[in-house]
């Protein structure tokens, strides 16, 4: 797992954190409806790391085929050729 992976991973845990914490503070009021959707933010964030930032980048950039612009860039950053193997 890179630098940049783990910084991805512990932003969504301080994202799901924070808005967890103030969820718990202010337990009872309206406000709460704002943190909510900051901590499902954070989940996704959390598990899946930078590759949630890479998805974002592709579907903005048009990708009608967000997964496998995703998935081609993976293969290129192994290396790995059409076949899986580096051919």
């Amino acid at each position: 797992m890179t630098r940049r992976d783990l910084q991805w991973k512990a932003g969504g845990f301080a994202l799901m954190a924070v808005s967890c914490a103030l969820c718990m503070a202010v337990d009872g009021s309206p406000l709460m409806l704002l943190f909510f959707p900051l901590a499902l933010l954070g989940l996704p964030l959390m598990i899946h790391g930078k590759r949630v930032g890479q998805m974002v980048r592709a579907e903005r950039r048009g990708h009608s085929r967000t997964a496998d612009a995703v998935h081609a860039a993976r293969r290129r950053r192994r290396g790995q050729g059409s076949d899986g193997f580096g051919r």
